[in-house]
Formats: structure tokens, C-alpha cells, sequence
């Protein structure tokens, strides 16, 4: 399915934006992926709270083989139905861009939580600690300055 496809598949639920991703495209709403598209197939995004609806329709995960094992990432597809009945897919890509927005919710939490911890300081060197690369007080670092020359 290509760029225009997606656009006219989602028209009933919101105008979206399709960008080209990993050898497909991935559609966004408010300015969050909620759906891809991989060799035709529509994939819409999935979390702990959604994942059993789809499951419970003729629906599948998106998977695929990385360094001998296979990957599963949280976009399940697109249950057909949807594809003939505009209420339908409203409904999908409703829960779809909901999952996204609680997805980008938690992402926003945890950089909160990092940013908000105390940066450790670097440890002060003793002066008893010699500088490496400094042995003899040379600059390169092999021996005693020769001061004769």
C-alpha cells in the first residue's frame, strides 16, 4: 500500500501523515506513529490495555527475525474488517493512537525521572596521584625532562 492508500484507508479517522519507515511507511496522528504498513500489511499499535481486543479478533502481532530470533514489537494488524467499515476502523485506530499517546506518556515520565536525578560529581584527584602519561614530569610522558639541550 503506498503513501496515498494509507491516507485514503485512515481518511475516516483523521488526517494522518505517512512517512517511508524501515522499508514501509509509518502513519501518524497528532503527531504520533500509530499504525504501520509493512509489504501491505497495516499494523496499528498495541499496549497492555488493547493487546487482548486484537487478539480476540482475526489478528496477529507484527514479528520479524533479528540475529537468529524472532521480534515482537507492539503494533498488531490490522483486523480486516476494518478495511470495509469506516466505523470499524475508527474504532481500531482509535484504540491504536490512544496506545500510542499512552506510549509517549510514559516515554516523557522516565526522562522526567532521570533528568530529575542528582548528577554524581566527579572524584578530586589527590595530589599524591600522578597524572598518567606524566611519569618524570616529561610532557611526553617517557622520563625526566632534559633541560641540557
Amino acid at each position: 500500500m503506498d503513501r496515498e492508500g494509507l491516507e485514503e484507508l485512515f481518511a475516516p479517522f483523521a488526517v494522518v501523515t505517512v512517512r517511508r519507515m524501515f522499508g514501509g511507511h509509518g502513519v501518524y496522528g497528532d503527531g504520533l506513529c500509530f499504525a504501520l504498513e509493512i509489504d501491505g500489511d497495516v499494523y496499528l499499535k498495541v499496549d497492555a490495555e488493547t493487546e487482548a481486543e486484537f487478539a480476540a479478533v482475526d489478528s496477529r502481532p507484527f514479528v520479524y527475525a533479528a540475529r537468529g530470533r524472532e521480534v515482537r514489537v507492539g503494533y498488531w494488524l490490522l483486523p480486516t474488517a476494518a478495511f470495509d467499515d469506516e466505523d470499524a476502523l475508527r474504532r481500531w485506530a482509535s484504540l491504536a493512537l490512544d496506545a500510542a499517546r499512552r506510549a509517549a506518556a510514559e516515554r516523557m515520565a522516565k526522562r522526567q525521572r532521570a533528568g530529575s536525578r542528582p548528577v554524581k560529581k566527579a572524584a578530586k584527584r589527590s595530589a599524591r596521584t600522578p597524572k598518567v602519561g606524566r611519569a618524570g614530569g616529561s610532557p611526553s610522558g617517557r622520563g625526566p625532562r632534559d633541560r641540557t639541550a
